[in-house]
């Protein structure tokens, strides 16, 4: 029994006990349907690229788990998410395509047709993201604007200048070169590539350097930071930074993936996925200690639930409201009062034990 208590308070208990639960379902469904009870994990090979559940989780999820890196940080250093990172995406992704195809051309299928080469635009669209962190990190480290309401601008603004660049049309790039990101790298879908790159760098940036230790210093106390010789507004600067780098990266592997920029609809409401994930990592939402590890299961967490609810005949217009409960439930479960409880309970009963 003490040891089951002990793996409840673990950090990643929630998520990966979240996974197991959305897994557990899907089992269910298939016996339900008259399928194996496994189908949920098959895996095969048709084409010479992989298939399955598994790999689509894996594949479309790729997004959120690398915005989740840059809101794990955001989250931690400053108590406030940025809302900002799906109208980002759209800003990178139209950035991009735009100067690959040239001002007011609509397509290029040929390496004739572009206007500049594919990694200049995709240079110049995560570039532009990076413009975006580092202006939601100006506001919110040096101006002491409230997260939120610091990012709720580029939340409308990023995607209307992106439709403005894009002069408020759908631009295509038909070509392979750039199909490639949102597609397969060989038998692996590419996203899922990018992600683990993204993953891996940045927990090797964590593991062997001391940024961690001054993100969650600033989220738990500032002013005990600064005293401590940190400069949180330079870290929280950078936190927003390194969050619209992702937020970048994200936007490109989403429009690589429709070979277009389609302004209009790329990375709308990715935000609210990656706080969820976030959330569902067991992370705090008033900032402080993080775990990486957690965000990204809980990233793709979310991936499996939308999975499910889609395989259900959930609509997509539906699915939020899905979510939305969860999101609620998560804060529910955060929020102090209700882990007072819990705890003043806990000790009760240790009491009452003791008086036995």
């Amino acid at each position: 029994m003490n040891n089951l208590k002990a793996l409840t308070k673990k950090q990643l208990f929630l998520p990966i006990f979240s996974m197991i639960l959305v897994m557990l379902v899907n089992v269910l469904f298939d016996i339900a349907d008259g399928n194996n009870a496994f189908d949920f994990f098959s895996v095969s090979m048709k084409g010479g690229v992989l298939y399955g559940r598994i790999v689509d989780i894996l594949n479309r999820g790729s997004e959120v788990a690398i915005l989740a890196l840059g809101m794990t940080l955001v989250v931690s250093c400053s108590a406030g998410t940025d809302i900002s990172v799906g109208s980002v995406m759209s800003l990178a992704g139209g950035v991009c395509c735009v100067i690959i195809a040239g001002f007011g051309v609509t397509s290029v299928s040929t390496a004739a047709e572009l206007a500049h080469p594919i990694w200049m635009g995709i240079a110049c669209g995560i570039g532009a993201a990076i413009l975006a962190g580092i202006f939601n990190g100006f506001l919110v480290a040096y101006m002491k604007i409230q997260p939120m309401v610091a990012t709720l601008i580029l939340w409308s603004a990023a995607r209307a200048l992106a439709l403005l660049i894009c002069n408020n049309m759908i631009v295509y790039v038909r070509m392979d070169e750039f199909k490639v990101f949102g597609s397969f790298l060989g038998p692996i879908p590419t996203p899922i590539l990018i992600a683990a790159v993204c993953i891996a760098v940045l927990a090797l940036v964590l593991k062997f350097t001391a940024l961690g230790t001054y993100i969650q210093s600033v989220g738990i106390n500032k002013r005990s930071s600064r005293i401590a010789g940190f400069n949180s507004a330079q870290i929280i600067l950078m936190c927003y930074t390194i969050c619209g780098l992702f937020a970048g990266i994200a936007g490109i592997v989403n429009t690589s993936r429709i070979y277009s920029a389609d302004t209009n609809n790329i990375g709308l409401t990715m935000e609210m996925d990656a706080i969820l994930a976030v959330a569902l990592g067991g992370n705090s939402l008033g900032g402080g200690k993080f775990n990486l590890a957690g965000s990204i299961i809980g990233a793709y967490t979310i991936q499996a639930i939308t999975t499910t609810l889609l395989a259900r005949g959930v609509s997509t217009a539906q699915a939020p409201v899905f979510k939305a409960v969860i999101i609620i439930l998560i804060v529910v479960i955060q929020a102090p009062p209700v882990k007072a409880y819990f705890k003043r309970r806990s000790a009760a009963k240790a009491a009452a034990k003791e008086a036995v």
